[in-house]
């Protein structure tokens, strides 16, 4: 079976150089290995699935270890699983499903390595104001308090 561990390092070593940045590495009991890419950038392009896909081969002999590769991009419909991922998503709108069943809606405005911050629209009770008015609440998150948050996508 495939050292996930050493997978996981010789795929980083290539994309060292690069805004490419690896958000999951499986490998099953039948030797069957999923990676999935990201960037910072524009986003993945065949070739770049194409360069870690070579990389991979050219350090796990298919003679020694069977296996199956499949290379490909992080859907934009999945959920964020890296600080990374929240980095890049900086001010988009996310809807977030925290541990206690919150589900949030706004927009992204900070991540950090332990939290990040989404702006939530909530309706708040002004002094002198008969009516409560809908402000920008930020609601700080630990990656640890939630069970996902995922890209709202608007066309």
């Amino acid at each position: 079976m495939i050292d996930k561990q050493e997978l996981t390092r010789v795929i980083e070593a290539e994309l060292a150089e690069s805004e490419l940045f690896v958000v999951q590495v499986t490998v099953s009991r039948d030797n069957i290995v999923e990676v999935l890419l990201d960037t910072m950038g524009e986003g993945v392009t065949i070739d770049d699935c194409v360069r870690v896909n070579n990389a991979v081969l050219a350090a796990f002999d298919r003679d020694v270890e069977d296996y199956e590769l499949t290379v490909g991009s992080y859907g934009i419909s999945s959920p964020l699983l890296l600080p990374r991922q929240y980095e890049k998503n900086l001010g988009g709108e996310v809807e977030v499903l925290t541990a206690d069943g919150r589900k949030l809606k706004g927009v992204l405005s900070q991540a950090g390595e332990e939290a990040f911050t989404v702006g939530v629209p909530t309706k708040v009770k002004v002094e002198g104001k008969k009516r409560p008015e809908i402000q920008v609440v930020p609601v700080v998150l630990r990656y640890d308090e939630i069970k996902y948050t995922k890209n709202i996508i608007k066309v």
